[in-house]
């Protein structure tokens, strides 16, 4: 699926990573703990119906399934289910095979890596650090840098800020979730979608990604066959 929004398909100088679910195995441990913190403010949700809004930043995941609230709530919510997971679950995220071998092949092709989640900088910072890849990373940018988390456009927007003069048509994002495409969609920037954060190739596709891989060893493994090689607007590559 194509999206007229999208900048004309170039080759790509930039690659704009999302981070939990695409280079690090958190989301299960994300799902988990919103649903902890859901119960202990009186609301009780079936953990699949979480899972499915992974990916959005609180700002966006707690209207999305409590409505419109008081800001002050929301931001109780939202802070609470922020320490639960930095105290119980942010020691057990673990990064996804081939990420620095990926990196280490993009730098070399003279691509810039920019990080661009809807989690906090901090988070940000420490899963850098997880990835061992502080040497291979252009810059980061996270929801604190932002008005407003995926599907918003704003993080992606803020990213490509970052690698300016380089634009929307000389980048592609690399997300796990149809919220990372919607985003990027919005920011007119192309998207390969993983499949490593438990979202089926079908939504991805309907979201608007343009290539599909299991995640960062598998795209390594096809590179030349990859949008990284040649882009082809509106072409799907399944792996």
């Amino acid at each position: 699926m194509s999206d007229p929004n999208l900048a004309p398909a170039a080759p790509i100088r930039a690659a704009l990573f999302d981070v939990d679910g695409t280079l690090v195995d958190t989301n299960d441990l994300h799902a988990d703990a919103w649903q902890r913190t859901l119960r202990h403010f009186g609301h009780d949700f079936p953990i699949e119906t979480i899972r499915e809004q992974i990916g959005k930043g609180g700002d966006n995941l707690i209207p999305a399934l409590l409505g419109d609230m008081p800001e002050d709530r929301s931001d109780a919510i939202d802070d609470y289910r922020g320490t639960l997971f930095k105290q119980e679950y942010l020691a057990r995220a673990v990064p996804f095979p081939g990420v620095r071998d990926l990196f280490e092949r993009l730098v070399a092709d003279g691509i810039k890596i920019v990080l661009a989640s809807s989690a906090g900088a901090e988070e940000v910072a420490y899963h850098l650090g997880l990835i061992g890849c502080e040497d291979l990373v252009f810059a980061t940018t996270s929801r604190d840098d932002a008005e407003s988390s995926k599907p918003a456009p704003d993080i992606f927007a803020t990213a490509l800020a970052k690698i300016s003069p380089l634009g929307a048509a000389d980048a592609v994002v690399i997300g796990d979730t149809p919220w990372d495409v919607i985003a990027a969609n919005r920011a007119g920037v192309r998207t390969i979608g993983f499949l490593s954060g438990g979202f089926p190739a079908e939504s991805l596709r309907d979201a608007g990604a343009i290539a599909i891989f299991d995640g960062a060893r598998a795209l390594l493994a096809r590179y030349d066959e990859s949008p990284f090689a040649a882009v082809r607007a509106g072409a799907d590559v399944d792996a």
